[in-house]
Parts: structure tokens; C-alpha cells; sequence
């Protein structure tokens, strides 16, 4: 049991308790028995945390939002259902060298089919070259007929001596006057017989020509044929000149028919005959 005094209060415990006056009423933080034995501290912190506790969760719902914003601004490829990747695609650059191509059965031909073919090509191959030979050679021949077969000796020249009587003889030929070194061409196909100098013409070029006639070239400044040359009409056989007994730079130009000692004929006749008018 306990007993009443004054100013104090006894349980039935023994424990005393101070009296309840204003100047105890406050509680004494460096005595109290939670301090000593430690355990009023964790409660302490744990009320800490939790009054921070709020404030992070905002900061984090506030930067997880920001994040999602961003991602959600990109845009991210889309595979085309309609056009699925390839494996090697997936892969990548590690796909080299492990996949294996897909072999296909071989494929074969006889021998006597490949000899067949070759004789095809072969064939195909004769019939271009004879159709090109045929095309080239109607082409020569084309020419050949376009070609001239008579031509004037000179060109831009006059006549001035005809084939007929002169100072009381007969001028077996023609004259044939132009400028000095004006070209004089064969007046048809032949070979050159003689090329030199010649009597009375100081230099002369006989040709015998396809017809079986002889052209005579005479009095000319240079020669630039040689005996033997086949020469076609129109070639340059020669540069006019006026060697040998000559009064001015001329040609003169004779025809012996049938050859070199056939009759000599008016070279103005046998020129037209082919077409050429002096």
C-alpha cells in the first residue's frame, strides 16, 4: 500500500513519480531513459525519411516523365510485314560465311549435240564471210563501173596545133598548151612501155592501154612514172613542160592504133569515142 505526502505521489509499483508542478512539466532531453538506452533515435531518423521520402518520389515521376516524352518524339523502325528480312539481313555482317549457297542440279548436253552446234556456228559463220565477200566485191564492181575509162591528158589546157599538115608536114598529134608543171594524166587504163628522154621530145612516156592502142606523152618538164608501173586513167603520169623541140610549155599527145608501130590516128576522134571532147 502506499501512503500519501506532500507534494509527491507513490504508486503501488514503488516507482516515484516528481511532482506535477510547471517547473517539471518539461521533460529533460539529455536524461530521460529512451536516450540512454537508444531507442527513441531510430524513430527519429525513420520520421526523417519519411518526411523526405514525398519529395523524391515527385523528382522521380517528374524525370520519368521527361524521359518518356523524349523517347516517345523518335521515331522507331517499323518492319514492312509484306517485305520480311532475309536471315542474312537479321545477321548482319555475321552472316558471312554461314550460310551455303543453294546448288542447283547440273546441267548437261550430249556430245553429239555440242558437235551439232558447233557445226551450226560453223555454217553461220561461212555464210557471213560469203555474204560479206559477195557485198565487198559488188561494191569494186560498182566502182569499177562509176570509174572513167578515157579522160582528158591535161586539164585547162587549149589546143593549139591540130592533128594535120604543118609548115609542109604532117603533126601526127595534138598540142596541148597550159601553164608550166600542169599535171598530164594517163587517158586510160595501161602499163608505161618507155619513160626518158626521147627524140624531139626532150622526154616521153609511152603507154599501152587496155584498148590495144599506145598513148605517146611528150615534151614534159619531169616524168613520174616508170617503164613496167600499171597506171589507171586519170592517174598523173607526168608535170608539162616544154623540152625538146618546143616553142612554149605544151603537151603533145599521139595515138598509135593497135601498138607502138600501128598507124597514128587524130586523138581528137579517138578521145570522143570514149566519151571525152576536147
Amino acid at each position: 500500500m502506499g501512503s500519501r505526502h506532500t507534494g509527491t505521489t507513490v504508486r503501488s509499483r514503488g516507482a516515484q513519480v516528481g511532482p506535477l508542478s510547471s517547473e517539471t512539466a518539461s521533460p529533460e532531453p539529455a536524461t530521460s531513459e529512451a536516450a540512454t538506452t537508444g531507442t527513441a533515435a531510430p524513430r527519429a531518423r525513420r520520421s526523417a525519411v519519411g518526411r523526405r521520402r514525398p519529395a523524391a518520389l515527385l523528382a522521380a515521376l517528374v524525370v520519368g516523365g521527361m524521359a518518356a516524352a523524349v523517347i516517345g518524339t523518335q521515331a522507331l523502325p517499323s518492319a514492312d510485314a509484306e517485305e520480311p528480312l532475309s536471315v542474312t539481313e537479321l545477321l548482319g555482317s555475321d552472316a558471312e560465311g554461314m550460310l551455303e549457297p543453294e546448288m542447283s542440279p547440273q546441267e548437261a548436253i550430249t556430245e553429239v549435240e555440242a558437235k551439232a552446234r558447233l557445226d551450226e556456228v560453223a555454217a553461220s559463220r561461212a555464210q557471213r564471210a560469203a555474204e560479206a565477200e559477195a557485198a565487198e566485191a559488188a561494191a569494186q564492181a560498182a566502182a569499177e563501173a562509176a570509174r572513167p575509162k578515157a579522160v582528158m591528158p591535161i586539164q585547162g589546157a587549149r589546143m593549139t596545133t591540130c592533128f594535120c599538115m604543118r609548115w609542109g608536114t604532117m603533126h601526127w598529134g595534138v598540142d596541148l598548151a597550159a601553164p608550166k608543171l600542169t599535171p598530164e594524166y594517163a587517158a586510160e587504163d595501161g602499163v608505161v612501155l618507155r619513160a626518158g628522154a626521147a627524140t624531139g621530145f626532150g622526154y616521153a612516156v609511152y603507154i599501152l592501154g587496155v584498148s590495144g592502142d599506145v598513148t605517146v606523152y611528150g615534151h614534159m618538164e619531169k616524168i613520174l612514172v616508170d617503164a613496167g608501173d600499171v597506171v589507171e586513167a586519170g592517174d598523173t603520169i607526168a608535170l608539162e613542160g616544154s623540152r625538146g623541140q618546143s616553142t612554149g610549155p605544151h603537151l603533145h599527145f599521139e595515138v598509135h592504133s593497135g601498138g607502138m608501130d600501128g598507124k597514128r590516128i587524130d586523138p581528137v576522134a579517138w578521145l570522143r569515142a570514149r566519151g571525152v571532147d576536147l
